[in-house]
């Protein structure tokens, strides 16, 4: 059972890192052929979006023998969700893209980074739902990937407006405690923030449950 288990993990990092590879190759030739870094941060984002699913397999490794309700598994869950935002905050940059100087290549290596990215975050999250379905049920189970959804999307928010990232929860947890505070004590003065979240929430949810039911489907049946 074990060897299974290795087996199948080593073909899904083969196939995630096929798959950032493609993303950085692009981002490579298209700084050979401008000789720029212009979109060199995509590197890191997506780097970045690679931590949550280490921090998620380290957690149900840690579950196949411990209960999730101990300290060191709540520690890494509540790590895992500080850094599972980065994995969707690629599909946000899409906005340093100009209509005057953008090419159809950058077209097409922001929506790589962007595929890498959901890829990276839905597969981290499918696993603990999973996990989370057999220690709680279904309906709880989902009730943990929406929240953590929603979490994602109002993290955007705050860090494409607020230019907050992952680290500050460490670095700066007063001031980012107050800036989450604020837009729910004056809402009127922060209207981009419910509807930043709630669209990216929509969007991110959406695709979740379309790819967790074809997946479902995809197991029961071959097509």
């Amino acid at each position: 059972m074990r060897a299974t288990l290795s087996a199948a993990r080593k073909d899904i990092l083969v196939t995630l890192v096929l798959a950032s590879a493609v993303s950085l190759g692009l981002l490579a030739g298209r700084m050979w052929a401008t000789q720029t870094t212009t979109y060199w941060f995509l590197a890191w984002n997506l780097l970045l979006a690679w931590v949550p699913l280490f921090l998620g397999w380290w957690l149900l490794a840690r579950l196949r023998t411990t209960r999730w309700p101990t300290a060191r598994n709540i520690t890494l869950t509540l790590l895992w969700l500080g850094f599972l935002p980065n994995t969707f905050y690629i599909s946000s940059d899409l906005i340093h893209l100009s209509i005057r100087t953008a090419t159809l290549y950058d077209v097409v290596m922001f929506l790589s980074f962007t595929f890498s990215g959901f890829v990276l975050g839905y597969l981290s999250l499918f696993g603990l739902q999973t996990r989370f379905k057999q220690s709680f049920g279904s309906q709880k189970a989902w009730g943990f990937a929406s929240a953590s959804l929603l979490l994602c999307s109002f993290a955007i928010y705050l860090g494409r407006y607020l230019r907050w990232n992952s680290w500050d929860i460490l670095l700066n947890p007063a001031g980012l405690i107050f800036d989450v505070s604020e837009p729910f004590v004056n809402p009127g003065s922060h209207p981009q923030v419910f509807t930043t979240t709630l669209m990216f929430f929509i969007l991110l949810g959406s695709i979740y449950v379309v790819s967790y039911r074809l997946v479902r489907q995809a197991r029961q049946s071959t097509i």
